[in-house]
């Protein structure tokens, strides 16, 4: 420890000039080409790699203002609290009220991390379900992973019924438009007098999916109610 000491005030001065550094960067600054010695320098005072680029650069464990989430960047380079990519993805699903699909998790971690969430749930870390077309990444645990299925489908809006035809949505669709006091009910007896189909429920369904509000007693141009 003692024969590293004197590396430490040009670390230090490195790293009040830049945030992070690469391998090349500090071996310059410390004027050695030697890997194990600017490891043990690292070590000695603590330092993160960045989960992002490779792990390819470093900062002192000092210099990160973590997020709520544990995740801190500069330009673009990434660093964790839980230290590796692996342990940051498993760390941001377990505690997701809702788990986390791909495309949230690239959102945060400003990269893509297909391969590793694979990786994840072969090894049984994390465990996943298709969603609308769309894998959620969950708790690997049967308990965490039921509620956060149960909060994810909470989360997504009604489909579209995919059995109803385009012609019969907008039938739906116009009829609010002229009678828009009406239930589902009086719209679907109107419907159906007129030779189109359809059910309640593929009413309702359609005014979730295209988030219409029924406003009863509502009057018409005319005055009726």
């Amino acid at each position: 420890m003692a024969a590293q000491s004197h590396y430490l005030p040009t670390l230090h001065k490195l790293f009040r000039t830049r945030p992070v550094a690469l391998l090349s960067d500090l071996r310059k600054a410390l004027q050695t080409p030697s890997r194990t010695t600017v490891f043990r320098v690292l070590s000695s005072v603590g330092y993160l790699t960045s989960y992002s680029h490779a792990g390819r650069y470093y900062t002192l464990k000092r210099i990160p203002q973590f997020d709520p989430r544990g995740l801190w960047h500069y330009r673009q380079i990434g660093f964790s609290s839980q230290r590796t990519l692996g342990a940051t993805l498993v760390h941001l699903v377990e505690t997701s009220p809702a788990g986390q699909t791909h495309e949230e998790l690239q959102e945060v971690l400003l990269l893509r991390v297909h391969n590793t969430l694979r990786l994840l749930v072969r090894a049984r870390e994390l465990q996943r379900k298709l969603f609308q077309d769309v894998y959620v990444y969950l708790s690997a645990k049967p308990k965490p992973a039921s509620r956060q299925w149960a909060e994810r489908q909470k989360l997504a809006p009604p489909p579209a019924p995919k059995e109803l035809h385009l012609a019969r949505v907008i039938d739906v669709l116009v009829d609010l438009l002229h009678h828009p006091e009406d239930d589902a009910r009086a719209v679907c007896q109107r419907l159906r007098a007129g030779g189109h189909p359809v059910t309640p429920e593929q009413i309702e369904t359609i005014w979730a999916h295209y988030h219409l509000k029924k406003t009863p007693h509502v009057r018409s141009r005319h005055g009726r109610p």
